[in-house]
């Protein structure tokens, strides 16, 4: 007999209560449900149900081998699903909460793709700032930067690395000098990004040493990269920004590169799912995506 057909038998007289029952519901003989009983209770050398012709119990160790039939018997449904999924399509909609820059320039595009390649997927897209709960807020991915909380029941996958610099404008450049090694910053005023009220620190990550955390002496502070990079380009003082933020104004030369000599931090980028023992398509299909399209526009 085949043991996952059998499991699958035990569980359902199980929850029906009754080989008759399980009978029924399964088209088979009630004598047949015994014998798929049997076969396990022989193969394991344990009895797995107490009958008598009114009433059946699991005994201790068939509590325990019934819970365990439900998980594999779980697990393999799962694993049916995914090879069903990848005979299929992403489809139905698509739930994502990103940060505001990051995500309108680098991860809308790649999902706007996705969906422009696959007709029956929608996209959900939230953009902001504020770090959303997932199960609460009912969404089905979630893209973060920088450094993940500890928290259980989520599962995380690096989608790029951003590459974080300090950069000036000429005019800045010109009335103060530039910096040339990391503890010039403290001589320089600087246009700082807060998020949620809390200014942090540039950080500079030597190969085998501990990371130089530096807090530069700031004129203004601004909740907004864009507008940092704005205030920055007129002058107003050094800015800490990913590479990707700043390209276009690097190239035009409204804003130069600083500190080139020094290590750049290396700012991960995560996509973050609940667990699940089945990920759907669509999630999948979408970091995928982003694992591959992302880290050509981190240069």
């Amino acid at each position: 007999m085949d043991r996952l057909v059998s499991m699958s038998v035990f569980v359902r007289a199980v929850d029906l209560g009754s080989f008759a029952a399980a009978a029924d519901a399964l088209s088979l003989s009630a004598p047949m449900i015994g014998k798929h009983v049997r076969f396990l209770e022989e193969r394991l050398g344990m009895r797995l149900l107490n009958r008598t012709t009114r009433r059946q119990s699991l005994t201790d160790f068939g509590r325990a081998y019934y819970d365990r039939c439900r998980i594999v018997l779980a697990e393999a449904d799962a694993a049916d699903a995914l090879a069903a999924d990848h005979l299929t399509e992403p489809r139905g909609k698509l739930r994502v909460t990103m940060p505001v820059h990051f995500g309108r320039r680098c991860v809308a595009p790649v999902l706007m793709e996705l969906a422009q390649r696959y007709p029956a997927l929608e996209l959900d897209l939230s953009l902001s700032d504020r770090f959303s709960d997932l199960a609460e807020d009912g969404y089905d991915l979630a893209i973060r930067t920088g450094e993940l909380e500890d928290k259980a029941g989520l599962i995380a996958r690096r989608v790029a690395r951003q590459r974080m610099i300090v950069c000036a404008s000429p005019s800045y450049i010109e009335k103060h000098g530039s910096p040339e090694q990391i503890e010039d910053l403290s001589r320089h005023r600087a246009v700082v990004y807060h998020r949620s009220g809390r200014l942090r620190p540039w950080v500079f990550q030597h190969e085998d040493q501990p990371p130089i955390e530096v807090m530069p002496v700031s004129r203004l502070r601004i909740d907004d990269l864009d507008a940092v990079a704005d205030a920055a380009s007129i002058g107003l003082g050094l800015a800490w920004l990913p590479s990707w933020l700043v390209r276009e104004r690097l190239r035009t030369g409204t804003l130069v590169q600083l500190l080139r000599h020094e290590p750049e931090l290396p700012y991960d980028c995560h996509a973050l799912w609940l667990q699940t023992p089945h990920l759907p398509l669509k999630v999948r299909f979408a970091v995928d995506a982003l694992a591959a399209a992302l880290p050509k526009m981190m240069d």
